[in-house]
Formats: structure tokens, C-alpha cells, sequence
């Protein structure tokens, strides 16, 4: 019988990212969740192996107390994000065993609250939907499998989920839905619950702890079978996985920005792996990466009609803006006989960017090198840092009261469609309106019942949600994202507007308006067309000879600090490091909450050792970069340069 236990402490510090060996506890298996002594502290930590002796010249004491108990199948996975996303096992295994809350009252289940019901019943399937799902339910009884479930929106993915979640259920298994932005959480809830009532779990970042805590122990105690949510949902506590649905799995919001920087969409493969479960990525836009290696299931046309035709607007020939005469124009019709729209504008706020005509300046936060962004409360705000500041009624630079505003945000939109279009109800969705999970379920579901409404808002509102009776969706200016100068500009553009165009017509006839002052670029142009496989075959050609993803991974390092000389001597040290990589860079990036910031990037068809590799180097570099005040992130496949 085994008498050690191999714990890993919950601590963040690489300095301790080592295992430990204790004496066994009565219930303390792999998995175990447990508080043990480190130092002249207790911790808590995860017993990730049973073993028969302890290491030479070590004498383990005992673990304290056992605190819960995971899914052994979790912790394999844990130590495979630390390893392949560079991070350290205390790090990733603490996705698995966030900290426990005391309870201190009964509530109700977060799904109560935050789910947009949903009444329809079980369609006829069709027969591509018939053939994805006799796919899925051999290769869930074969040991899994990972598919790619394309067709244009409106095409009945859903569905092909619901049914493929049924099966696992049938077969004593379990379920994973995945949706890529807590926003959409509400519509794929309600569906679910729909359809399998309580069995329905709800996880994402926007739960409190104890609603977290509640849920979490409904899962474990497997009275939950069913887990719905953004991408931490991916570590549920379920056991016996047999399907992982990845919903819009084009959307980068999958990819988490702090350690580990774990991309939900390789961990759902990877978890799908160890449990011989089905993966399901489903798009009507899929990531070139997903199109090239995947196995297609293809679902075809719309539902019950086809995708809405699209006018592509010329700003370059139009006076007005945000709202050019066309857009107005069907604005109004709806206005006259009832409907809803749909508005896509990517920015926050009342302008961009403050502008003195005489001089030239451009009002900047002082943090960061970027532009500070009118809100509508006459406050200037910083979209990184957060930083604010009264607007000025002159240029503090040189004193002109020439001031303009350049750009549009949502908040003007708003604002313009209540002055030109006063029996239209604007329904706002930004992250300045929707910072709670409530706000955002009240105003979609205020959208579903309101006629004549117009649903504005970033690019929350062009992903996955499907109303009854939008005649019209317009983007206000396609080209935001073309310009950032980042390899997946194009795709990210190709996406938006393919998306918001699908929102529109799903029952009635629809209409799409896509302003723009590139109508001849290629995204702009095919988007326009609905032609997803020839973008994405373009797309591929692209990258095969750039070097770029899926051909090759791509590993970046950013290192920021209080100086820009550090920064690069670090990043040039690095470099010489990595000599075995294809290297791009240092190249510095825009100074952020005051701090200077540069980045390398390997293209390599290695990552996990290209990424352990660096991580050894910043460890052994370590002391030095704290006395230099620097701090270092490894990212593999990295969703934005």
C-alpha cells in the first residue's frame, strides 16, 4: 500500500514549483484536494501521485486534513497546461481547485437569473444534421474524436449539441458547452435548461464565489450533469466526460490573458483525449486552423430560408456618420413598420480620441501610449488601465478651444440614433452597460420583447444570438479592426461581419448594411458575399508561406518594466537563448500603465520545448529581472501580436 503522497503547494512563485512528498492522510487519493505544512505556513495543495518511498534524505510529515476531492483525469490535464503553456503546476492546478467559500446562506442557482428561456421544442433534424450526428455518437463509442461542425448561422448547430449531449447522458456520461464570452451564456443556458431542466450547470468568471462554490458542488456531487459556460468551464469537476461542444470556436476571447495563458479550445482537446470524449468546434466562420485539421461536418444552408442579402456602403461617398443615408434610410422603415436591428460599432464610448485642431494633439493617457476615449459623462477614460480624467474645455497643450472629436463610439451612436430616430428604443450592450451577468440577461431579454428596438453595442452583439424578427443588421465602420497590425487582421475582420450578417433574417426577410471606407478590401468584399471557403482557402495560402499558424506555432515572450533599456537587453538575452527558433524580434510595444513593454516571438513546430526552454531561461535570469523591476510572460499560440 502506498504511504507517500506527491503534493504540488498552490503557491504562484516558480521558486517552489516542485513537488512535495507527505505522509498519506485517511481519503487522500489523487485528486485529493489538501491543506499540508510549508515552512511556517499551511497550504493548500493537490496530491497529484500515490508512491510507495519517499525520496532519499527527505522526511515527510503528515497532511493536515483533506479539503475536497477532484477528478484524478483534471490534474493529468492541469500539469499539461503548466507544461505546455510554459506556466508552473501550482499556477494551472489552481484552475482545477479554486478556493473553496464558506457558506453562509442558501441562494438561488445563478441559472435562475442570468438564462433567456427558451419554449421551442425538438425540430425535425435534416438530413445533415442526421449525418453529423450519426458522426458524433460512432466516434463517442469508439473512444472519441474532434470535429469540425460547420454551416452558415441558422443552419441548426445547436440542435446537433443538444443531441450529442443527450447521447452522452444516455450512455451514463457527462457534458461540457463551452461558449467563448459570458455575454452569450444567457440564450445557450435556456436552450439547455430547456432541455434537460436542473441537470444544468452554469460556470464563468461572473458567478460570485459563492455562487461558484454552489455550483461547483452540484457538479461534484453529480447532480449536474450538463456545464455551461465561458472558457474557465472547461475545468469543470465533472467525471466521465463524453462530449465537449465549443461554440463560435473561431472567437479569440477563448484564449486567457494571464498565467497560464491556456487557449480553452486546445485544453477541450486535450481533456477530450484523456477521456476518450468528443470534441464538437462548431462556427459558421471556423479559424483557418480548425478548417485545415479537423474532420468537416458540414451542415449547409440556413434553416427555413436563406442568409440576407448585403449592401456594402462607401463612407468615402457618404456625409453622414455614424449613420450614412442608406442605414437611415431602413432605420426609418422599421421605425414606420415595426421590427428590430441590430447595430455592430467596436468601440466604447462617445468618440475615440480628443483632437485639438491647432496644434495637433491628441489627448493620451498618461499611463499608456494610447488616445483617452470620450465617455459620455464629459470624463476622458483610458480602455487599459482605467485611468479618467475631466474632459478639458481647451488643448492643455497649447490652449486652443479648437477641440474635435474623431470617431464614433457606441455612446454616440446611441445618442445619434435618439435624435434622428426618436421612436426606435435603443438597447445599448457594451462592456460600460453590461458589467454584471443580470444587466446583460435583462437587456437581451428587453431586446426579444421590445418591437421596434435596436440592440447597439461592440462586438458582444455580433456573436451567436439568435432573435425572432431582426429584419436589419448594420456594421457602422467595418475597417476598425483592418488596420491593427497583427497577422489575423483580416480573419478577425472576415468574422465580424460574417457574424453580424447571419443575426439578421432568421425568420422573416433580412437586410445587411456594411459600411465602409475599403469596400474593395478582401475580407470587406467576401463577407459581403457570405464565401467562407474561399477566404479561408486564401487565408491558408497566406500563412503557408509566411510561416504562420496552422503551419507552424507561433511562441511569444513579452517582458515590460519601468525602463525601456532593461526591457530589450532582457529580450536580447533571451534571444541568443532560443538560438535553435525561428526569432522575430525584440520589437517594442505601446507603453502600458507606465510601464515599458517589448516582445519576442519564435515561430517554431515545437512550442512545448521552445516555451520550456524560455521559461528555464527566465528562471535563471529571475533574480537579476526582479532587481531590475522587470516581469516576463511566456505565451504559446499567442490570439493577438
Amino acid at each position: 500500500m502506498p504511504r507517500y503522497a506527491t503534493v504540488y503547494p498552490l503557491v504562484t512563485t516558480r521558486a517552489l514549483a516542485r513537488p512535495f512528498t507527505y505522509e498519506l492522510a485517511d481519503g487522500a487519493a489523487k485528486g485529493a484536494v489538501v491543506s499540508v505544512p510549508l515552512g511556517r505556513s499551511r497550504r493548500r495543495g493537490v496530491v497529484v501521485e500515490l508512491v510507495d518511498e519517499a525520496p532519499a534524505g527527505v522526511e515527510p510529515v503528515p497532511i493536515d486534513s483533506v479539503l475536497d476531492e477532484l477528478p484524478p483525469v483534471l490534474v493529468d490535464l492541469a500539469l499539461w497546461v503548466a507544461d505546455y503553456y510554459g506556466s508552473t503546476p501550482g499556477r494551472a492546478l489552481e484552475l482545477i481547485a479554486p478556493v473553496k467559500r464558506k457558506r453562509r446562506k442558501d441562494q438561488a442557482p445563478p441559472g435562475e437569473r442570468q438564462a433567456l428561456m427558451d419554449e421551442a421544442g425538438p425540430p425535425e433534424l435534416t438530413d445533415e444534421q442526421r449525418a453529423a450526428l450519426e458522426r458524433i455518437t460512432a466516434s463517442l463509442d469508439a473512444g472519441g474524436g474532434h470535429f469540425l461542425l460547420y454551416g452558415e448561422t441558422g443552419s441548426g448547430k445547436t440542435e446537433v449539441y443538444l443531441r450529442a449531449c443527450a447521447g452522452a447522458l444516455e450512455r451514463g456520461r457527462t457534458a461540457i458547452v463551452l461558449v467563448p464570452e459570458i455575454a452569450l451564456t444567457p440564450q445557450t443556458l435556456g436552450r439547455f435548461q430547456a432541455r434537460f431542466g436542473d441537470a444544468v450547470a452554469l460556470l464563468h468568471s461572473g458567478l460570485t464565489d459563492a455562487e461558484r462554490r454552489d455550483e461547483r458542488e452540484r457538479i461534484a456531487r453529480g447532480e449536474a450533469k450538463v456545464v455551461v459556460g465561458a472558457r474557465s468551464a472547461v475545468f469543470a469537476p465533472l467525471r466521465e466526460v463524453g462530449v465537449i461542444c465549443i461554440d463560435e470556436e473561431h472567437d479569440p476571447s477563448y484564449k486567457q490573458e494571464s498565467d497560464p495563458r491556456y487557449d480553452a479550445r486546445t485544453v477541450a482537446a486535450k481533456r477530450a483525449a484523456l477521456e476518450g470524449a468528443v470534441a464538437i468546434y462548431g462556427s459558421a466562420t471556423p479559424r483557418p486552423e480548425s478548417w485545415d485539421k479537423l474532420e468537416r461536418l458540414q451542415l449547409g444552408g440556413r434553416l427555413g430560408g436563406t442568409l440576407p442579402g448585403v449592401r456594402i456602403v462607401d463612407l468615402r461617398r457618404e456625409a453622414g456618420y455614424p449613420l450614412s443615408a442608406p442605414l437611415l434610410k431602413e432605420l426609418g422603415a422599421i421605425e414606420e413598420r415595426g421590427g428590430k436591428a441590430i447595430l455592430l460599432l467596436n468601440r466604447r464610448g462617445v468618440a475615440p480620441a480628443l483632437h485639438c485642431r491647432a496644434c495637433g494633439t491628441t489627448l493620451r493617457c498618461p499611463q499608456c501610449d494610447v488616445a483617452l476615449v470620450l465617455h459620455g459623462e464629459g470624463r476622458l477614460r483610458c480602455h487599459h488601465c482605467g485611468y479618467a480624467e475631466a474632459a478639458p474645455e481647451a488643448c492643455p497643450a497649447c490652449g486652443s478651444v479648437e477641440l474635435a472629436r474623431i470617431g464614433a463610439g457606441t455612446q454616440r451612436l446611441e445618442r445619434e440614433l435618439a435624435k434622428q430616430l426618436p421612436k426606435l428604443v435603443p438597447i445599448r450592450l457594451d462592456a460600460d452597460t453590461a458589467q454584471k451577468p443580470e444587466a446583460l440577461a435583462a437587456a437581451l431579454r428587453r431586446f426579444a420583447e421590445t418591437d421596434r428596438a435596436v440592440l447597439l453595442g461592440t462586438q458582444m452583439v455580433a456573436k451567436g444570438h439568435h432573435f425572432s424578427g431582426v429584419s436589419l443588421a448594420a456594421v457602422i465602420d467595418a475597417d476598425t479592426a483592418l488596420g491593427v497590425p497583427d497577422f489575423r487582421a483580416d480573419e478577425r475582420t472576415f468574422q465580424l461581419l460574417t457574424q453580424l450578417a447571419g443575426r439578421s433574417g432568421r425568420d422573416a426577410p433580412g437586410r445587411v448594411l456594411i459600411q465602409t471606407f475599403q469596400p474593395d478590401s478582401r475580407p470587406v468584399e467576401l463577407a459581403s458575399r457570405h464565401d467562407v471557403p474561399r477566404f479561408l482557402t486564401g487565408e491558408l495560402e497566406r500563412r503557408r508561406e509566411l510561416g504562420y499558424p496552422p503551419f507552424r506555432h507561433l511562441v511569444r515572450v513579452l517582458v515590460s518594466g519601468p525602463e525601456p533599456g532593461p526591457v530589450s537587453r532582457a529580450l536580447e538575452e533571451l534571444r541568443d537563448g532560443l538560438h535553435d527558433a525561428d526569432i522575430l524580434g525584440p520589437a517594442p510595444l505601446f507603453r502600458l500603465r507606465g510601464r515599458h513593454r517589448a516582445q519576442l516571438v519564435a515561430k517554431t513546430d515545437e512550442p512545448r520545448r521552445v516555451a520550456g526552454r524560455a521559461g528555464q531561461l527566465l528562471a535563471a535570469a529571475a533574480p537579476a529581472m526582479r532587481k531590475a523591476g522587470l516581469t516576463a510572460v511566456v505565451d504559446v499560440d499567442p490570439q493577438s501580436l
